[in-house]
């Protein structure tokens, strides 16, 4: 007699051209954040459940919150199939994505298929696991068994700027509240635990002046050099903090961008800067910030002249595990090895995601989802970012099992 096991996996692999069809059509709508005008992408997502016989609900963010956040629009979609009594899984993945950049050598926003990869923005990161997500369910119903409980599918359009109104949206506003979560990851790990993430916006102002007579001037540039200086000093001493989480190994800090100046021949007046502080599952995210406001505020006042104003823009708490997951991830762990043919494990990530607003509100989730070992393998947020067919494929069978057992 065939399992049921076998019956999801042949399932998946007879409806496998269908599966990638349906990610490369949402590789071809364009998610770049900025600007962050997602909620097209929504609509054509919700349009293409439908032809599958989902109908999603569409909760549209109001417009004067998302352009206060920087955004242009969100949409975010939740699909709820109820079985019967029983716990609620959700499943989360984001369709916003940071823009291409250069150095494509196929269209980012083609889904071109070459050598078994298929290439495009969001392809790995993380449209792979609308698709994956989807078609687990598609191959769960297919079987016809009576179920405990239900499946929500979360797609969420926010990530990149936090997750607040995203995930973060819809369990404030009470419109989602699952009892498990896994949520999109890579194929090869069961991820329980991820970094935290501290963004500030440093404004350093001076004196603006002409360059023949820089003595009556302020350099807000030499006063930016010194706060730099003394937070990638930081570094060194993050070196020596270590996490007890297998796969994150220490706090990191990052000046992602500078702005300031008005010509060559000017003495800057202002410079503006932007830094993001990994937080390590251990540390304290209050003492982490003061602690960075300090290092500026202490580099800024050694520079005569100099002011500074601090703005947080994102303090994204860490993730750890909460009980009550241990049956989800021993069985994505177990399943993955049967169809991967290998261990695989559970560990951390230096990243942060949506998930952390998921753990915030009591709910215990696990990172699983399509892709390959690492992000830097799948060149997400890199040129020619590429999802391996077959990974999407492997990584469906992994997540219907899994619903399976969870709700049979």
């Amino acid at each position: 007699m065939i399992s049921d096991y076998a019956k999801l996996d042949r399932w998946i692999d007879a409806h496998f051209a269908e599966e990638t069809a349906f990610l490369q059509e949402l590789v071809r709508v364009p998610t770049d954040t900025p600007p962050g005008d997602n909620a097209p992408h929504a609509v054509r997502t919700a349009d293409l459940l439908a032809g599958f016989g989902f109908v999603a609900d569409r909760y549209a963010v109001p417009e004067a919150i998302v352009k206060e956040h920087g955004l242009a629009s969100i949409t975010n979609l939740v699909l709820r199939r109820r079985y019967g009594e029983g716990p609620t899984i959700a499943l989360n993945a984001h369709g916003d994505v940071v823009p291409p950049g250069e150095g494509w050598t196929h269209d980012p926003y083609g889904g071109t298929i070459e050598a078994g990869r298929l290439y495009g923005r969001a392809a790995a990161v993380s449209k792979s696991d609308f698709a994956t997500y989807t078609f687990a369910v598609r191959a769960l119903e297919s079987l016809g068994h009576a179920l405990k409980g239900g499946v929500e599918l979360h797609f969420t359009y926010d990530e990149e700027f936090g997750g607040e109104l995203g995930p973060g949206w819809l369990l404030k506003m009470g419109l989602v509240k699952p009892d498990l979560l896994i949520a999109a990851g890579f194929s090869y790990q069961v991820i329980t635990a991820h970094n935290g993430c501290l963004q500030l916006e440093v404004t350093v102002h001076g004196k603006m002046a002409h360059a023949a007579i820089p003595t009556t001037g302020i350099d807000a540039l030499q006063g930016a050099n010194a706060i730099l200086s003394a937070l990638y000093a930081q570094n060194e001493i993050y070196r020596g903090v270590t996490s007890g989480v297998a796969g994150i190994t220490h706090p990191y800090l990052n000046v992602g961008t500078i702005a300031g100046g008005t010509n060559t021949n000017v003495v800057p007046g202002k410079v503006v800067l932007r830094l993001d502080r990994r937080m390590i599952p251990e540390e304290d995210p209050v003492e982490v910030e003061a602690r960075v406001r300090w290092v500026i505020e202490d580099a800024a006042a050694r520079v005569p002249g100099i002011t500074i104003e601090i703005k947080r823009l994102l303090l994204a708490r860490a993730l750890t595990p909460l009980p009550g997951n241990a049956l989800l991830v021993a069985a994505l762990q177990r399943h993955g090895e049967a169809v991967f043919g290998e261990a695989i494990p559970v560990s951390g990530t230096p990243l942060y995601t949506d998930v952390r607003l998921y753990g915030e509100a009591g709910i215990p989730a696990a990172i699983y989802g399509a892709g390959p070992r690492t992000v830097l393998e799948s060149n997400a947020k890199r040129a020619d970012e590429y999802l391996v067919l077959d990974d999407l494929r492997r990584a469906t069978q992994v997540v219907a099992r899994t619903l399976l057992d969870l709700l049979a």
